[in-house]
Order: C-alpha cells, then sequence, then structure tokens
C-alpha cells in the first residue's frame, strides 16, 4: 500500500528528474519556476548576497514578504555574487550539470556578466535557458524598463479597464507578471519535450506584453465588428460588448456578477426572475437583440436582483431532472 502511494506520488511529478537554476525575481521568474518545483523539478533559488527585490521588500525584522514565500516554496535557496569571477565560476560548474536556467533580469544583463546563453550554451549545449522580459530581447523597445504596469499599459489592457467616463485604470492583480510566467513555464516544457528527441536545449525568451494580447480579444472583435479602432471602456460589461447580460448588478446585501453564455442560460434567468413571458421578445430572445437592448436588459435583470438576496441570484434554476435524462440519453443510430 505504501509503496503503491509512493509510485502514484512520483507519477504526478513528471520533472522529477529535471534541475533548474532560478535567477528570478518578483513575480514573473519566481511564479514560473514554483510550477517547475510544483511539477518535481529540482529547483535551486539563486539570489545575490542581498537577496532579490521580492525578498528586500520585506518589513524591517522580518526576512521575506508573503508574495516571496508563496512563490518560493518548494525550492532550494543559495547565494552567489555574480559580479565577482569566483560566483561566475561557481554559476559555470552548476550550468554544466542543470538542465535549466530562468532569469528575468533586464535584456542583457546576463550577457554583460559574461554568463548569458551564448556563454552557457557552449558549456552545456543540453541547457535550456530561459529569459522572461517586458518586451523582448530584441526590437525597439527591448531596453525600456517594465513591470506589471507598465505593461498593462503599453498592451492596451488599461485602456479598455474602467468606466466610460472615467479615466483608464489598471486590472487589480499582477495578472501580466503571473501571465509571464505562466508562458514562460510553457515554454520550458515544451523546450524540455524538444530536447528528448533533439538531444539539444535551446533559448526560451518571452516577453509579457505578448503574452497578454490574447486576454484583449474581445476588444479587438470590437473593433472587427464597428470599426471603432478605440475600443471604450465598458465597466463591468464585457469589453466587446457582445455579449448580454454581462455586468454586475446590486442584489439587496451585496454584488452578483451575470454572464450569461448560451441561449438555455438566458431561459433560466427568466424563470427565475419569473420573467418567463419575455421568452419571446425580439428584443431579449436572442443574444444579439439583447446586445442591441443591453440598457434595457441590464435594467430588466436589475429590477430583479436589486430586491433580491445574492444567494438566491446566484443560484437560479437548472433544467429539470427529466429535461437532463432527456439529453443525456444518447441517440439511437
Amino acid at each position: 500500500m505504501v509503496q503503491s502511494q509512493a509510485k502514484t506520488a512520483l507519477a504526478n511529478m513528471p520533472l522529477l528528474d529535471v534541475t533548474v537554476l532560478d535567477f528570478g525575481q518578483i513575480f514573473q521568474g519566481p511564479y514560473a519556476s514554483f510550477l517547475l518545483a510544483k511539477a518535481g523539478a529540482f529547483v535551486i533559488k539563486i539570489e545575490p548576497p542581498r537577496g532579490e527585490p521580492g525578498r528586500r521588500r520585506a518589513e524591517p525584522g522580518k526576512s521575506a514578504t508573503l508574495p516571496f514565500a508563496m512563490l518560493n516554496q518548494n525550492k532550494h535557496a543559495v547565494t552567489l555574487n555574480l559580479k565577482h569571477d569566483r560566483g561566475r565560476a561557481l554559476l559555470e560548474q552548476m550550468a554544466g550539470r542543470a538542465d535549466v536556467l530562468l532569469e528575468n533580469f533586464s535584456p542583457g544583463t546576463m550577457d554583460d556578466l559574461g554568463v548569458g546563453w551564448n556563454r552557457l550554451h557552449e558549456l552545456n549545449p543540453r541547457l535550456i535557458y530561459a529569459s522572461g522580459t517586458g518586451f523582448g530581447i530584441s526590437g525597439p523597445d527591448r531596453d525600456n524598463l517594465a513591470m506589471d504596469m507598465t505593461i498593462q499599459a503599453a498592451s492596451g489592457i488599461m485602456s479598455v479597464t474602467g468606466f466610460p467616463d472615467g479615466p483608464p485604470v489598471k486590472a487589480g492583480p499582477t495578472l501580466v507578471d503571473f501571465m509571464g510566467g505562466i508562458h514562460l513555464y510553457a515554454g520550458i516544457v515544451t523546450a524540455l519535450y524538444d530536447r528528448d528527441r533533439s538531444g539539444v536545449g535551446r533559448l526560451v525568451e518571452v516577453a509579457m506584453q505578448e503574452t497578454v494580447y490574447s486576454t484583449l480579444a474581445a476588444s479587438y472583435d470590437y473593433y472587427y465588428r464597428t470599426g471603432e479602432k478605440i475600443p471604450p471602456r465598458t465597466g463591468n460589461r464585457q469589453s466587446g460588448l457582445n455579449s448580454a447580460p454581462y455586468n454586475v448588478f446590486p442584489t439587496a446585501d451585496g454584488h452578483v456578477a451575470i454572464h450569461i453564455v448560451t441561449e438555455a442560460h438566458f431561459q433560466n434567468l427568466l424563470r427565475a426572475m419569473g420573467r418567463e413571458d419575455l421568452a419571446d421578445d425580439p428584443r431579449f430572445a436572442t443574444n444579439a437583440g439583447r446586445v442591441a437592448h443591453m440598457d434595457e436588459t441590464d435594467a430588466l435583470v436589475e429590477a430583479w436582483t436589486r430586491t433580491s438576496p445574492r444567494w438566491r441570484c446566484s443560484r437560479a434554476p437548472r433544467p429539470t431532472a427529466s429535461r437532463a435524462r432527456r439529453c443525456a440519453t444518447p441517440r439511437r443510430s
């Protein structure tokens, strides 16, 4: 029984034989290496003598911040001074036996120290060198410093966040850093998969600005549908204004978020509101009709939510059991 559980645990850690040298700092790099560690990789967190910036943000008397502790669990920490010959020599020895080196310094930082991709690839052709940056390691914006907020601004996220009569607003969480970390992890795992076939490591490069463009798909759709070059800020409505109802509505004791995806969802909502009489109303019968009459749609929903508790608004009735059985019964050929 114990052996069986141990085998299951090992099977759930597919990167158990992977060694990672982690120079990640703040959020982007550390989150990528955190995901590698969770998958079983042996991650060596390498910091300069005074610690990486995420650690140095700690309050007096404390050794680390909560985000630092969250993102660097399951790792083995050491310090290394790459500004000294001895530190660089130690890194070269470590890189000669490692599978992955990960960093999210400013472009060219490791090259200037003499331990960038070209040097380490020469020492260990199987090494995967992963670099996370704001705007990429080439191109006109290469040397622009970038953090989560600046990429939110440059990418267009802030331009579509907020309300129409207000200024651009950043998203609350540091989503760009973590999107960058997810893509960096994906690039590393893809490179490991490729190395199993080619026997050679490669340079993996992720620009945070590029990782967030897909999150603006609804805004791009707005441009293609309407021809308006600048999608508006839409508050809590969908950024592309192509789905309704999609909003945050007041309730008797707070707020509730409602997003209708299918027509069956809207029929369930009408049933919950006691407004099944509107099922065939052309303003509400289809998503296209509701989008064309968005203000009326939102007013209809708000008239119900405003006098209802949150629990009732968030638990609209589902299809009946008999209907569910019919849907689950396979058709005969």
